[in-house]
């Protein structure tokens, strides 16, 4: 079963990565690095303080959890335990793939990226979502950041659909952990 899920993956991660264009090259490239979202990033603190004012701090604790556990998880504990080959790093997809920017790392699976992105769209969805509905949109943002390193040749599509479970779920780790502790907090101070 697992064969046949791998060789899918393949199958898929070929036909998404042949939607290339050579003018888009170093667009995806630059759309992979993370210094072109810090004004994106920039503005959802703002938000995260417009909305919750001196207790800010705490969405930001919950912020810094939610990167912490995503980023470990996927690079700290399955990249190394599954050990699974990056496609540009895959000898048997030579001449068959493409491509541009480089391998990166040697083992994908998770993708990082996608845990990382998916992880702070699902935060900030749970943190800010009732206030601003259109944060939502963060998600589609988390799709194009994670579709990058398919089109670049560094991740299967498997890699970066488990990718983005795990930053799902490290989000909402992150953010029942804190509300349960600032409920106990708030209780503790108001007796």
């Amino acid at each position: 079963m697992l064969d046949q899920i791998a060789k899918w993956d393949e199958e898929l991660f070929l036909w998404l990565n042949g939607f290339h264009v050579d003018f888009l090259d170093p667009v995806m490239l630059f759309l992979t690095k993370t210094y072109p979202w810090i004004p994106m990033y920039a503005f959802l603190l703002f938000l995260v303080f417009k909305t919750y004012g001196k207790a800010s701090w705490w969405v930001v604790l919950a912020i810094g959890l939610t990167i912490l556990l995503a980023d470990q998880t996927a690079s700290g504990l399955m990249k190394p335990f599954f050990a699974r080959l990056r496609p540009c790093h895959e000898p048997m997809l030579e001449g068959m793939m493409y491509n541009y920017g480089g391998c990166w790392g040697r083992f994908g699976f998770v993708s990082s990226h996608a845990a990382n992105s998916f992880a702070v769209a699902t935060l900030m969805t749970l943190t800010l979502g009732q206030q601003y509905p259109k944060i939502k949109w963060l998600f589609l943002w988390a799709g194009i950041f994670t579709y990058t390193r398919i089109y670049l040749g560094v991740h299967y599509p498997g890699d970066v659909i488990v990718g983005a479970m795990v930053g799902v779920l490290s989000a909402m780790v992150a953010f029942y952990l804190f509300r349960w502790v600032y409920s106990l907090v708030a209780k503790k101070q108001a007796a």
